[in-house]
């Protein structure tokens, strides 16, 4: 099994989410319909305004934290995501990292989406994902975030 990661998502972390969703609209994009009280921390860019594979998320400062406990606070930004080929993947990737001087920011867990996931900062600082595998059985909702 390859261990090459593939580049599949953004997740653009915003200070305010109803601007940003503006912002967006009026360039001409949709958004896949999000329930209350979720809308205001997680919009999806909707399927046809993105190439097939791809995913961009607008999350709030809030919520990032849900997903990546080490976020800097009031920090907004991209997260680049990568499709990983299983959660050991992860652990190894993250690891490596870690041993080459690169930073964590959240160490590798089975997160809420239903994949283990883990976050570095590349050399920059720039947030990046590393995503296993996505089980669906194992999603589940996590409690919003106070605002």
């Amino acid at each position: 099994m390859s261990r090459r990661p593939v580049f599949n998502q953004i997740n653009l972390v915003v200070r305010d989410m109803e601007a940003m969703v503006a912002f967006y609209e009026h360039l001409g994009v949709t958004f896949t319909p999000t329930v209350h009280p979720w809308d205001r921390h997680h919009r999806t860019f909707a399927a046809d305004n993105v190439p097939d594979g791809f995913d961009i998320d607008v999350d709030s400062a809030s919520f990032v934290r849900h997903w990546s406990e080490g976020w800097p606070e009031g920090l907004s930004g991209p997260v680049f995501g990568f499709r990983m080929p299983s959660a050991e993947s992860v652990d190894s990737t993250y690891q490596e990292l870690l041993a080459a001087g690169h930073r964590g920011q959240q160490p590798p867990w089975d997160g809420f989406m239903g994949a283990h996931y883990a976050v570095v900062q590349d050399p920059d600082g720039n947030a990046v994902g590393l995503m296993g595998p996505i089980d669906p059985e194992r999603r589940r909702i996590p409690d919003p975030p106070e605002d």
